[in-house]
């Protein structure tokens, strides 16, 4: 029995009738961790176009045409909009091609390049955006620590099985205040919040195509930089990513940006590590609950590489050496046999 897809049925009548376009065919362009789609326009005239495809009763395309508008000024390459109905949760994009950063960065090809670039539109982000920063919510102690409960309900709980005693919840109580207060120290610039190899793309004339931006806030420093360098699909040494962390500060500086205390880089790295903590305890819980309540089972190959992120860093600060404890005791030991129980029950043709 064929399933008949209605949202793709209304996209593409849209496009033909509303918009007027000749449509030689529609292709499924990929999917992100929430209810949006993207499909390829393929037009009679040679050109191809990027759908989104956002249920309204889902998703609000609102935040996504702000922050495009926010993004543009600062000269960064994001999609151009060409149409939008906000009734139907239809957007017309310009198509910035099918190649992510993660794919020739898996190949090693050009890597200093990629991120040198990556790093230069990362700057302007938060050097031309400041103002635009002022156009955003704010990444305030409420949102963080709702982002971390994430961690102990659905990694810790739904997909360990683990259950939290009073002593564990002090633990992750302690060390969640912290990071809070770590990120609120930081200097406050525009946040992207997703800036990593899946969502900048490559684009012929050079520079990152930036994608996947509509829940940007205003908020620490550290923390896009750190989703890009110590990004949850692909690692680098640590003496790599110290150089990156060292070319973006000196890149802020020439900004005239305040990046850390003088001529030290210790508080800039610092910021950035602490960001990265309290970043990655989120993901963990993000890629756990793709699996549970939507069905994603592809991303918990990525969650040990994120814990490895948190046990990592985690040692290089004393303050955080109990976060680490209970990790690496309590949470590391089951991580590989719950990805295994997971994928056992996973019925054939379940989403990536």
């Amino acid at each position: 029995m064929t399933v008949v897809d209605l949202r793709l049925e209304s996209l593409t009548r849209w496009i033909l009738e509303d918009l007027g376009h000749s449509v030689l065919r529609v292709d499924v362009a990929s999917a992100d961790a929430s209810f949006r789609r993207y499909f390829r326009a393929y037009l009679a005239g040679g050109e191809t176009r990027v759908v989104m495809d956002a249920p309204p009763d889902k998703e609000d395309i609102g935040p996504y045409l702000r922050v495009a508008r926010l993004l543009e000024g600062t000269g960064v390459h994001v999609p151009r909009v060409h149409a939008v109905d906000t009734v139907q949760g239809f957007v017309l994009l310009e198509d910035l091609g099918s190649t992510p950063y993660l794919a020739p960065l898996q190949r090693g090809e050009q890597v200093d390049r990629l991120y040198g670039e990556a790093l230069q539109a990362l700057c302007a982000i938060q050097v031309r955006g400041r103002e635009a920063a002022r156009e955003l919510p704010p990444y305030d102690a409420a949102v963080l620590l709702r982002e971390m409960a994430l961690l102990p309900e659905w990694f810790c709980g739904r997909h360990l099985g683990l259950a939290l005693g009073v002593e564990d919840e002090a633990v992750l109580r302690e060390a969640f205040d912290r990071l809070v207060a770590e990120s609120l120290a930081q200097p406050v610039v525009f946040v992207h919040r997703d800036y990593h190899s899946r969502n900048l793309m490559v684009l012929p004339e050079g520079g990152p195509g930036v994608i996947d931006f509509q829940d940007a806030l205003a908020g620490p420093v550290g923390y896009d930089l750190v989703s890009l360098l110590k990004d949850c699909y692909i690692s680098w040494p640590r003496a790599r990513v110290e150089s990156w962390v060292r070319q973006h500060r000196q890149l802020l500086r020439q900004q005239g940006f305040h990046a850390g205390a003088g001529s030290s880089e210790r508080e800039f790295l610092r910021w950035f590590d602490m960001a990265g903590v309290q970043r990655h305890l989120k993901v963990l819980g993000i890629f756990a609950r793709l699996w549970w309540r939507d069905g994603k089972i592809g991303y918990l190959a990525d969650l040990p590489l994120t814990l490895d992120y948190v046990l990592d860093t985690c040692a290089r600060y004393p303050e955080l050496a109990p976060l680490r404890r209970w990790l690496a005791t309590q949470a590391a030991p089951r991580l590989a046999a719950a990805n295994a129980a997971a994928r056992a029950v996973a019925p054939s043709g379940v989403r990536s």
